[in-house]
């Protein structure tokens, strides 16, 4: 299991060329203190329609279990923090690292590490009430076995209000799982979708992401052919099983290695991604992968790593825009090593070029682990691990 310290050996001061936008500002738009507030923002944000971001920390809150948050835009300036739910680490769940998805009605679902009745996380709601609070209910608790146990990454909703995701751990081979949650009369229906046994996959810290056939698509951080992780693909079958293809194997070479997050799909079927480490430089790519007609799929590194200003140990999922470049953030590297935020466009000749927008300098963020949020003006949201004025992570917003 990929495990995060609270300090890490590797911190990259090297200068190597990378290009440097002129123009971005970013703004700490709020430190956590360890305190009632939380702390370690691991999890990306999500927006609603009036501007508002919301996400999860792992740690602090009233009972040292992590919350989950709100960040609402002051009329004057600056932005209030308000704590939607505090988890107690028992049958509520504890230590939340992944960010929440929406419903259509306003309710707000993820996940949690820990905690429910076996300790080995749950999948929670949160629904706001007439008075301005926020009633959790637990959908469903991990029991380490066949269903698997500790998920690390959010939930990803289908047209038929379904939900997915995976867990780090169990399974039928303890290598971790692909689950679903049904809606039915009364509560949730948990369903594995796959087991993975170690040659198929290992440990998907990532989640999931749906094509509009229903075939779902993630990545592994461990197991495949060479032990550097897989992308692989998840098919439903007429008799109404799920099917595991291997799309790619990493080998931590040129091609990458140990992916931590989720796959962007494009609307040509095209699948984008990030790994951790890989490379001649072992500082982590961002890559393609290219179906064919024939069902094999090729991968296209876009951008390798150099550990230098362009950053290294990018795990991030990444982002369009409107214009069909890319963003993310690399956890190290950049200008101070503390971590950068980056944009990939492509040219008319099919060049992907790199452009640094931020590199973190830790008063201003460490860490920058999660992907980013888009707004309609064109800004960047996202959290950092730690960094801030007391170290323990960030909101932060890149404007263009």
């Amino acid at each position: 299991m990929k495990t995060y310290f609270l300090a890490k050996l590797i911190v990259v001061f090297a200068f190597a060329a990378g290009a440097v936008a002129a123009g971005q500002t970013e703004i700490v738009l709020y430190s956590f203190t360890n305190g009632s507030d939380g702390r370690y923002p691991y999890s990306n944000l999500i927006l609603d329609s009036s501007g508002n971001l919301y996400g999860t920390a792992q740690g602090a809150g009233a009972f040292n279990s992590g919350v989950v948050f709100e960040l609402m835009p002051n009329s004057g300036g600056g932005w209030s923090e308000s704590v939607l739910y505090n988890f107690t680490g028992g049958t509520d769940g504890g230590q939340p690292y992944a960010g929440l998805v929406f419903d259509g009605e306003g309710d707000l679902y993820g996940t949690t590490s820990v905690g429910g009745a076996h300790n080995l996380g749950v999948v929670f709601e949160l629904t706001p009430d007439l008075s301005g609070g926020w009633t959790e209910s637990v959908l469903y608790t991990f029991s380490g076995l066949k269903d698997g146990a500790s998920p690390f990454a959010g939930l990803t909703f289908d047209l038929a209000g379904n939900l997915y995701g995976t867990a780090v751990d169990g399974g039928t081979y303890d290598h971790g799982a692909v689950f679903k949650l049904a809606p039915s009369l009364g509560g949730w229906t948990e369903s594995t979708l796959y087991s993975f046994s170690g040659r198929d996959g290992e440990n998907p810290y990532g989640g999931v992401t749906l094509d509009r056939a229903g075939n779902i698509y993630g990545m592994t951080y461990y197991g495949g052919r060479h032990g550097y992780g897989v992308v692989y693909e998840l098919s439903l079958g007429s008799s109404g099983g799920w099917t595991q293809t291997v799309l790619h194997n990493f080998t931590g070479g040129k091609d990458g290695g140990n992916p931590y997050a989720d796959l962007t799909l494009d609307a040509g079927g095209n699948l984008y991604g990030t790994t951790s480490s890989g490379h001649t430089s072992g500082y982590g790519v961002v890559f393609e992968l290219i179906p064919s007609s024939s069902g094999t799929w090729t991968e296209k590194v876009l951008h390798s790593f150099t550990g230098g200003r362009d950053g290294t140990s990018p795990s991030s999922t990444l982002i369009f825009d409107a214009a069909g470049n890319l963003y993310g953030t690399a956890e190290f590297g950049g200008a101070r090593g503390y971590g950068v935020v980056f944009e990939l466009a492509i040219s008319s000749g099919g060049i992907w070029r790199q452009t640094v927008l931020h590199s973190f300098t830790s008063k201003d963020g460490f860490e920058p682990l999660a992907g980013l949020v888009l707004d309609a003006a064109g800004n960047l949201y996202s959290t950092t691990i730690l960094g801030g004025t007391d170290g323990y992570g960030v909101v932060f917003e890149v404007t263009p």
